[in-house]
């Protein structure tokens, strides 16, 4: 991307609304807003963040009634200078106003260009520009806490943190190269030890929140199967509040993939009500079928629903089996008609009784199910969990280098080999930084975001 010419996008979502934002950023930012903009006082030059009322027009011709605020460099959100117009939120004039600035001489921003300017200039660095589109993405409090907490550092300052040590122990290893005749004093091999000791101890409980985080952050998704009539959908529409699926006593009601998004005990998940295993001659259930085998393996959680009111047969032994290797619970419904299939029918993973009737047990499944997804962790405004794949398998890596390191120390081998390792679990913490991250993942990360950001 080129970051020395000027910027234009709307900064708002599409569609009709109150009020819509186009937003500019780069050095004809205030020259822009000079030429179209005219304010209601008497102002002879636009202060900085500062909101002004006025008319947008050309040559005479009104486009709208808005406010405009200038925010000179480098108090903005790229750190060039910014400005923002608010305008009616008509998408015609939206338009209008991009056809104007793009006729002046700025160019439509990429995906993602404003907060990549920011990552450039300094103000985030990579894994907190990361977290800007799961802030925007966040659908749960959750998911909204650690992302707020991401864009405002707090993984950064870890990785700062581990990044000054392993650099320090870098110099105490380098320093004693150049001089192989003479021994490293036993006070520089205790500091890198303990470096490397601290930085790995701190990055593995660090490792292991990435679940739960991922599930926080990106929800997680739960299956709910069985074969028909035993009660999916009357279970979605008890655990969702309201009549989502329809449900009837005839076997194949759901022919299709039904899902809908929730939080459970604060945890965001996506039910997915399912048609019923079983054989089918109809084409739309055969495809239902289908589908739902397919989806099987992707999910996070499996419910497999039995109907605890009647004996077990041969349909629900299928799709047990149908489910093995998978995480499963067992949700014995229709517990307000009675008990006669006992709670380990299938022994091999946990079991729950429900009725979607009464509402009986539904509290101790959803715990349940919480617990599994995230167990103990709560996310907060001090939390430091980690959601992004991209980041697991950069700490995993330094991880490994800083065992590798920790084992040439206690064999006494020569600091060469050493210093190779230190530098190589600094360019895994680099990639999460964005200090030794390539022009191509750059890319990749930016290209997801939505324009205007």
């Amino acid at each position: 991307m080129n970051t020395k010419d000027t910027i234009v996008a709307p900064a708002t979502a599409p569609g009709d609304g109150g009020i819509a934002i186009i937003r500019m950023s780069g050095p004809l930012a205030y020259k822009g807003l000079d030429a179209y903009f005219q304010p209601s006082g008497r102002v002879a030059n636009f202060e900085s963040h500062r909101l002004y009322h006025g008319v947008l027009s050309d040559k005479g011709r009104l486009i709208d009634e808005v406010m405009a605020v200038y925010m000179a460099a480098p108090r903005t959100y790229t750190r060039d200078d910014v400005v923002e117009i608010h305008c009616h939120g008509s998408q015609q004039i939206v338009a209008t106003i991009l056809s104007l600035y793009l006729k002046y001489g700025l160019r439509l921003a990429e995906p993602g260009e404003f907060t990549y300017r920011a990552y450039m200039n300094g103000r985030l660095d990579l894994s907190q520009a990361e977290a800007v589109t799961k802030l925007i993405a966040s659908k749960s409090d959750s998911s909204y806490r650690l992302a707020l907490a991401q864009v405002d550092g707090l993984l950064s300052r870890q990785i700062h943190s581990f990044t000054r040590q392993l650099k320090h122990a870098l110099v105490l290893s380098e320093a004693w190269i150049d001089f192989p005749e003479e021994n490293i004093p036993d006070e520089d091999i205790r500091q890198i030890s303990s470096a490397v000791q601290q930085v790995s101890g701190q990055i593995k409980p660090l490792l292991d929140t990435y679940n739960s985080g991922k599930v926080f952050s990106e929800g997680a998704s739960i299956l709910l199967v069985g074969q028909p009539n035993v009660g999916k959908s009357s279970l979605l529409n008890a655990m969702l509040g309201e009549e989502r699926a329809i449900v009837t006593a005839i076997p194949g009601t759901t022919r299709d993939l039904l899902d809908e998004g929730m939080t459970i005990n604060g945890v965001p998940v996506r039910l997915i009500d399912t048609a019923g295993l079983h054989a089918s001659t109809d084409l739309v259930e055969q495809e239902g079928i289908r589908r739902t085998e397919k989806h099987l393996e992707r999910a996070d959680l499996v419910l497999l629903l039995v109907d605890g009111s009647t004996s077990i047969d041969d349909l629900d032994i299928y799709v047990q089996n149908q489910c093995r290797g998978l995480p499963v619970f067992v949700v014995l419904t229709k517990d307000d008609l009675g008990r006669v299939v006992s709670d380990n029918v299938f022994p091999d993973y946990p079991t729950y009784r429900i009725s979607s009737k009464t509402g009986f047990g539904l509290e101790q499944l959803r715990g349940a199910i919480s617990s599994f997804l995230v167990g103990d962790y709560l996310p907060s405004s001090e939390s430091v969990m980690l959601t992004e794949r991209r980041h697991h398998e950069a700490l995993l890596l330094c991880d490994d280098c800083l065992g590798r390191a920790m084992t040439l120390l206690l064999d006494g081998e020569t600091l060469e080999f050493l210093a190779f390792e230190l530098r190589e679990a600094l360019h895994a913490l680099g990639q999460i930084s964005g200090e030794t991250t390539t022009e191509a993942v750059l890319d990749d990360i930016f290209s997801g975001f939505c324009i205007g950001k």
